[in-house]
């Protein structure tokens, strides 16, 4: 069951999983209902996660929140407008300060991870986010020009990233190639997104402190 938080070792013990916070901004158009129900679909399959979706208006849309109920998976439905003076700026920014206010109160442990609600998923990236210490990494495909974006790893360790945003960015990463610990997101404070158009990622992590030794390969040394 997806409600399930516990696994079982060879000894047969149970062994409490990490909470998964799974961010997901949204906001109202024709395609919104199809693909919150495809990613609802997908996260049916993960245990002990908690996903925060955050409406970009000042209401929650009625038929998000069925979805979410429909669906039974673990959830808060927050709204997080854009100021009416940051409104040229993406509007996941002020959806995700939501859920950060969100996480700072209501979370002690874990791992944070944002997922837009156009985004497919692996099952398999789920369970090894899980492990985070810091800030786990793996590839991603996409949209865009060079189809695939990548860290670049050499003995274990990630050296560069294989982006074609890599210009000017420390961390040349998507939203869905990293997961942060909970733990040392609580630990800074003033870590947060800022509004600044293709920057947000980078400079998120940059407010988290991190430098390259701190992530931690997955997928197979990012080579899946």
């Amino acid at each position: 069951s997806h409600k399930n938080h516990l696994v079982h070792n060879r000894e047969n013990q149970n062994i409490e999983l990490p909470t998964i916070y799974i961010i997901t901004a949204t906001y109202a158009r024709a395609n919104q209902i199809p693909e919150i129900t495809r990613l609802a679909q997908t996260l049916m399959h993960v245990p002990n996660i908690h996903w925060l979706v955050v409406e970009d208006w000042s209401d929650k849309n009625p038929m998000v929140e069925k979805i979410l109920v429909k669906r039974g998976v673990q959830h808060t439905y927050l709204v997080g407008p854009r100021p009416p003076n940051h409104l040229k700026y993406p509007y996941a920014v002020s959806c995700h300060h939501a859920a950060f206010k969100w996480i700072r109160k209501n979370a002690k442990s874990g791992v944070i991870f944002m997922a837009d609600d156009d985004n497919v998923f692996d099952l398999r990236v789920f369970e090894q986010m899980r492990s985070t210490k810091n800030v786990s990494v793996w590839p991603v495909g996409g949209m865009f020009k060079e189809q695939f974006s990548s860290p670049v790893v050499k003995d274990g360790k990630v050296i560069d990233f294989y982006d074609g945003f890599r210009k000017r960015r420390k961390f040349a990463l998507d939203w869905a190639a990293f997961a942060v610990s909970v733990q040392h997101f609580l630990s800074i404070p003033g870590a947060t997104v800022p509004y600044r158009n293709g920057f947000e990622e980078d400079l998120f992590l940059q407010s988290l402190r991190y430098e390259l030794d701190d992530l931690e390969p997955k997928a197979n040394n990012c080579t899946e």
